[in-house]
């Protein structure tokens, strides 16, 4: 498969390395953007590198465009004519769009591409990316949802879970670092080195996510730590009362 990916921006740029990491071709990889400085390690790493994003879809069979959402109009105006819709793919990685958006801005004698709408986060650079697919023509076998299983986990939703999708993951992501980064001042107030209490934490967050992969569920995990009048009960109650699971709620319904 050969692979285009039209802008090498955070999550551009994030969905080129995973795709090396996991062991693709990087010679099977386009990537375009219109700074060549932001190219340059992209060509290091074996890309492809274009200025043109009509150059960079030519011959692709999947085109990822991963662009702001207000530069998204302009670039699918300056593909469209050049794509080959019986053979090429599009999957579109842009918050704030619709599936009736990419109908009608791909449209071209009546007919469109395969299209996704795809919401990766940026553990993608490290296979590790929780992503969502919308698919907005096709189906789920669109081509973009078996690459994303080479970057962890995927989930195949309707558009209208997208927001709540977004939040959970996309979002989500920086809620659960800045939680990483509470747990690590706290480290440091009861006596451990900032990179000492980030590493303690961060294996901590690694390990409760591997016992829910096991098939564990949250709660019995933590009533097992959890003994009456001990240590754990003390401390989640005080978070309790600060508001910690309202605070999560709130945080995720604001950024729906």
């Amino acid at each position: 498969m050969k692979i285009a990916i039209l802008g090498a921006g955070a999550m551009g740029g994030a969905i080129a390395s995973g795709l090396v990491e996991s062991g693709f071709n990087p010679s099977d990889i386009s990537i375009s953007n219109p700074h060549p400085d932001k190219l340059k390690p992209f060509a290091e790493m074996g890309l492809t590198t274009l200025n043109s994003n009509v150059e960079a879809c030519r011959n692709a069979d999947l085109v990822f465009i991963a662009v702001k959402p207000w530069i998204l109009p302009g670039v699918v105006a300056e593909i469209k004519d050049s794509l080959t819709y019986a053979s090429q793919a599009v999957s579109v990685v842009a918050a704030g769009v619709t599936g009736a958006n990419l109908k009608e801005w791909f449209e071209k004698d009546g007919e469109t591409p395969v299209i996704s709408l795809s919401m990766p986060n940026t553990a993608v650079r490290l296979r590790q990316s929780m992503t969502f697919v919308v698919p907005v023509t096709g189906n789920d076998t669109n081509p973009d949802v078996e690459l994303y299983r080479r970057l962890g986990d995927v989930s195949v939703i309707e558009e209208r879970l997208l927001p709540a999708a977004t939040a959970l993951a996309s979002c989500g992501i920086a809620y659960a670092l800045r939680y990483v980064r509470a747990a690590t001042e706290g480290g440091v107030q009861l006596g451990f080195r900032a990179a000492e209490a980030q590493r303690i934490v961060a294996q901590t967050v690694k390990g409760a996510a591997a016992l829910l992969e096991s098939g564990a569920h949250a709660e019995a995990e933590i009533d097992k730590v959890t003994t009456p009048g001990g240590l754990t009960i003390r401390g989640l109650n005080a978070m309790e009362q600060a508001g910690f699971t309202a605070a999560v709620i709130n945080g995720l319904t604001s950024s729906k």
